[in-house]
């Protein structure tokens, strides 16, 4: 009596699922990337604001004049950085799911 061999065959189902998290991952890095920019263009305003006009941050519903603009500049640029470093790892993760996405529809394709 032969061994059970266990099925490899990729099916519909999994290929589907597949393409559902890769949409899901292109939608999170678009919103991330999206999110990145508005920091830069935040950052950029901030630098060019006349040293004495008043900025202010919005705080819920309320807008408060902030007194240490370098504090806020550097806020903005930390928050900037950590949203690029997630977003780094979001596209490795695209292209990885990305990958086996292409590996499973050429082995569905086979089938």
């Amino acid at each position: 009596m032969g061994a059970i061999r266990i099925s490899e065959e990729v099916t519909a189902e999994e290929i589907q699922s597949i393409a559902r998290e890769l949409q899901i991952l292109r939608n999170q890095i678009q919103t991330i990337s999206s999110q990145s920019s508005e920091y830069g263009i935040t950052v950029e305003a901030l630098s060019k604001q006349d040293p004495s006009r008043p900025v202010y941050r919005s705080l819920g519903n309320i807008l408060l004049e902030v007194d240490d603009r370098e504090s806020l500049e550097s806020e903005l640029k930390d928050a900037q950085e950590a949203l690029n470093e997630h977003l780094g790892r979001l596209v490795e993760r695209e292209e990885s799911i990305r990958k086996r996405y292409e590996e499973m529809t050429s082995s569905f394709e086979r089938a």
